[in-house]
């Protein structure tokens, strides 16, 4: 067994095993236990009773996070020249369409977010083997295959994020960064779950949130209480 660190020694006891901590006590605390050097990204994890096998009990959704996400987001737009200019003064990244088509068939993948157009899905569909597995495939569901890409650039980048449930019935996505204030983290985590529990499928039986944790890169899972996000 690896011996524990200065700073995990420090930390270690702060955390109750099996106490349920409101959203605004766990915000401050994972603060407190992370120890890492780098400035490590604030998770969420919720474990639904939903069986995601079945298309009626799936949830998925997006939500604008009020104090943004923390870390600077790249955005691609793949767009027709007619709105390369609005995507441009948006704040994306890299706009254009053809060009950056090809050099994704060629490897590159590096961007967090595309947002494209439904008349240029055509383009995109046969890259969907390279993006798809990334994470990067564009959906009208979370609101990244729209007419309106600068207004889809300027939410990204304000702190928009989407998120699905897992085969395994959790969803995981991060919602900060230390560095920011336990306030903002605790504002950004409420509104998530709140989003989350708007999204309750009709078919759902039984407790629909079994168990929510918060943490960060490395650092012990502090529990909630999922009454705290009321």
């Amino acid at each position: 067994m690896s011996k524990l660190t200065k700073n995990q020694k420090a930390v270690a006891g702060k955390v109750e095993t099996g106490k349920l901590y409101s959203i605004d006590e766990a915000a401050a605390l994972v603060k407190e236990i992370t120890t890492t050097k780098f400035d490590a990204s604030i998770d969420v994890d919720v474990r639904l009773g939903v069986d995601p096998r079945k298309a009626n009990q799936m949830v998925r959704g997006v939500v604008s996070l009020p104090n943004g996400t923390g870390k600077v987001t790249r955005v691609l737009a793949l767009c027709t020249p007619d709105q390369e200019a609005a995507a441009k003064e948006a704040g994306a990244d890299y706009v254009g369409l053809d060009e950056y088509i090809e050099k994704i068939k060629g490897g590159w993948t590096d961007v967090d977010v595309i947002i494209t157009m439904p008349s240029c899905m055509g383009k995109i569909g046969p890259i969907g083997r390279i993006l798809g597995p990334r994470g990067l495939m564009p959906n009208p569901k979370s609101g990244t295959v729209t007419m309106d890409v600068a207004k889809a650039v300027k939410e990204v980048k304000s702190g928009k994020i989407d998120f699905k449930v897992d085969k395994t019935g959790i969803i995981h996505t991060s919602i900060g960064k230390v560095s920011m204030s336990a306030d903002a983290i605790a504002g950004n985590a409420k509104e998530f779950i709140a989003t989350v529990n708007k999204l309750k499928p009709a078919a759902a039986k039984g407790t629909y949130i079994k168990s929510i944790f918060i943490s960060s890169t490395m650092s012990k899972g502090i529990k909630i209480d999922p009454k705290s996000a009321d």
